[in-house]
């Protein structure tokens, strides 16, 4: 036996559809809507860059060692003319033809008898060292050169102490010369034939 469905019951049917589908969609709309306004809420973060693996084969080959490279040498000589007084040191070029720095113990020190002395000579070694190391020389020859003729043939106590601080300054020393000229025959002394008039 058929039975068959009336146009009013089939409308009520479909009402009674409709309003059990709505409160069961309510509640995941409701959710929906709250979603949507926190994440209006919260600021976007910017997309992080996604960090790229370098493949393990693509790593470049550990190279062979190398010793380090010699630097280039520029040289330079250094003069220098230590008496009893005084001593003067001149760095020139490798002709002797350009002054590169100068300088003398009497510029160091105050008093005339200090001119001669040791620590007199090492401070101006340490400034004519400076001065050359700026212009990038890093290799000396050294020339030392007393009074000589009919004078003393020995050097002055600066000398020494010239060649020490240019050794520990950390610039190469090559060749160390000395210079002092020397009579081959005999020499007039100053003050005449009858000495020097007191």
């Amino acid at each position: 036996m058929v039975i068959f469905m009336t146009d009013e019951k089939h409308e009520k049917k479909e009402k009674k559809k409709e309003k059990h589908s709505e409160k069961k969609d309510a509640p995941k709309e409701a959710a929906k809507e709250v979603q949507k306004e926190a994440v209006k809420e919260v600021p976007k973060e910017p997309p992080k860059e996604a960090v790229k693996e370098v493949p393990k084969e693509a790593t470049a080959p550990v190279a062979a060692y190398s010793p380090p490279r010699p630097m280039k040498r520029r040289i330079a000589t250094i003069h220098v003319y230590s008496s009893k007084n005084d001593t003067i040191i001149t760095a020139t070029d490798q002709s002797g033809a350009e002054t590169l720095a100068w300088a003398s113990g009497g510029m160091m020190v105050k008093s005339d008898r200090e001119e001669g002395r040791p620590y007199a000579a090492m401070q101006a070694a340490i400034k004519v060292i400076n001065t050359i190391k700026e212009k990038g020389i890093n290799f000396v020859n050294i020339r030392i050169r007393a009074p000589g003729g009919n004078g003393p043939k020995t050097p002055g106590a600066g000398a020494q102490a010239v060649v020490r601080t240019i050794a520990r300054t950390g610039v190469r020393i090559g060749r160390i010369d000395d210079v002092t000229p020397l009579p081959t025959d005999s020499m007039k002394c100053k003050g005449g034939r009858r000495g020097r008039r007191v």
